[in-house]
């Protein structure tokens, strides 16, 4: 619905520069410059200033870089609109997925009883782990999918979205294959002395609370590296960049192949489900139900 070209040029701002942008992309940085070069032939003026540091915009290139986000997100909501109206009128169900919030434990529960509902279709969507805040991607009737499996131990997402719990997962230590922690097979919180430790900030997740008052309580000279409330890619890089020690979960430990995941001898748990909107479709609402009577029926 619009010349893609303008997904590379708000990347090449975002980062910077073409190199930076084309390992995020994934294409040459030469591809990138040629995007670039045709993009500036069509607008007719000149939109970025290339200098020894990375990119600079031009002024028409920042009104250009303010006026495509628009655009690229019109059209995606766009798309989104269309998408669900066709869902409105069919039993499909969208669940969205990515590397920190898998699917699967939802879909292992689903081919166990998709049988009994012909029906009902499953949709898989991807999505990229670079919220802040999952309520701008799972908030009101304009969304992408249903739902989502993630951890879920925030009161204020409770208060804003409903929450299915499946189960349990387990906090670990991840640390670089390298480190001096690597070869351990549990991790006490004493072996956490004199390290930096990465973890989410104090907030309103019970579980992470406890453990960061449990590390500073019982382990000497630590260090907190706030990071984001929802974790990406880059966290896990981070971690094996710097050599320090990311509070993560064993559901995460195949994120990143250079780290190892250490689990606790003092094990901390935080609760995962399906988290979904207030305000679900009726499809959706039906769907909901046939998971929550399998799971009334498996702990039985």
């Amino acid at each position: 619905m619009y010349n893609k070209y303008l997904d590379i040029f708000i990347e090449v701002v975002e980062c910077g520069s073409f190199t930076k942008a084309s390992e995020k992309l994934f294409i040459s940085s030469t591809a990138i410059m040629k995007q670039m070069n045709l993009m500036e032939n069509d607008v007719g003026v000149k939109l970025l200033e290339r200098t020894n540091h990375g990119i600079k915009l031009t002024n028409a290139g920042k009104q250009i870089y303010k006026d495509a986000k628009h655009i690229v997100q019109y059209c995606k909501n766009s798309i989104s609109h269309v998408n669900k109206l066709v869902q409105n009128d069919s039993n499909t169900i969208t669940v969205g997925t990515s590397v920190i919030c898998p699917c699967k434990p939802l879909m292992d529960i689903w081919y166990k009883i998709n049988d009994k509902y012909p029906n009902y279709k499953i949709k898989i969507v991807p999505f990229e782990d670079n919220h802040t805040d999952i309520l701008t991607t799972l908030k009101g009737k304009d969304f992408d999918f249903d739902c989502i499996v993630t951890p879920c131990d925030s009161a204020e997402w409770k208060t804003k979205l409903n929450f299915l719990q499946l189960g349990n997962y387990e906090y670990t230590a991840s640390v670089p294959r390298n480190h001096k922690l690597s070869n351990k097979k549990k991790i006490d919180y004493s072996d956490l002395d004199n390290e930096t430790i990465m973890m989410i900030c104090d907030g309103d997740s019970e579980k992470s609370n406890y453990l960061r008052e449990s590390i500073l309580e019982k382990s000497k000279n630590v260090t907190i590296e706030p990071t984001p409330f929802w974790y990406d890619i880059d966290v896990f890089n981070r971690c094996e960049e710097n050599g320090n020690v990311l509070m993560s979960l064993n559901a995460w430990k195949d994120v990143h192949p250079s780290l190892v995941n250490i689990p606790f001898k003092n094990k901390v748990e935080v609760p995962y489900g399906i988290i979904y909107s207030k305000n679900p479709t009726k499809s959706f609402e039906f769907f909901i139900n046939c998971i929550k009577d399998y799971m009334e029926k498996d702990v039985t």
